[in-house]
């Protein structure tokens, strides 16, 4: 199956939670974890302000479909039961030909410990190879990012690369870990 776009209904429903576009009634939930200094150590942005986030959702975060390689879809991710925002997920469509993705997710740390970035993530994997036809997805992580690393490991992703101080990443060298699943493993795994 060749990827041709991707065009979700939303929400989208997993067992807990709501993944949808984000907009900016979200912007003060978005501010109160993509602030944060702690959540932003291992990503690669730096804290937000109330005016980078608002650029973000006219720009970046608007996007609803994927229709091309070198696009992605961020989603809020939102507990159903209760409305609130836990995070947020993203799928990047690297490459056509080669039927590439990758995976991304930042939660707020209120919600840590829940199982919800998991959760969220597999619907990615889903929209990835289910939707998308992708044939292989991959995460990437700074190595002292354990909790990120479980969620990885939970998904059924196998480590295939650690790649040892290979970027200079907010002024120190950074070890990245790679993750990956190809669609076959995804099916397996029914």
């Amino acid at each position: 199956m060749s990827p041709t776009e991707l065009r979700p209904t939303y929400p989208i429903t997993t067992e807990r939670l709501l993944l949808r576009p984000l907009t900016q009634a979200d912007a003060e939930a978005l501010l109160a974890y993509r602030s944060r200094p702690d959540v932003c150590r291992y990503v690669p942005f730096e804290p937000m302000t109330p005016e980078t986030i608002t650029d973000r959702l006219a720009t970046y975060w608007a996007a609803t479909v994927l229709t091309d390689e070198g696009q992605s879809l961020t989603l809020g991710v939102e507990i159903a039961e209760t409305g609130q925002l836990a995070g947020d997920v993203i799928l990047f469509w690297h490459s056509r030909k080669h039927r590439g993705g990758e995976i991304g997710y930042v939660m707020n740390p209120e919600f840590a410990g829940q199982g919800y970035a998991t959760e969220a993530a597999r619907a990615m994997l889903k929209l990835g190879f289910e939707t998308l036809g992708l044939h292989r997805i991959i995460g990437r992580i700074d190595e002292r990012n354990e909790p990120s690393a479980r969620v990885l490991r939970r998904l059924g992703m196998r480590q295939e690369a650690r790649l040892v101080h290979n970027e200079l990443f907010k002024g120190e060298w950074s070890t990245e870990v790679g993750f990956a699943m190809l669609s076959e493993e995804w099916e397996a795994m029914g």
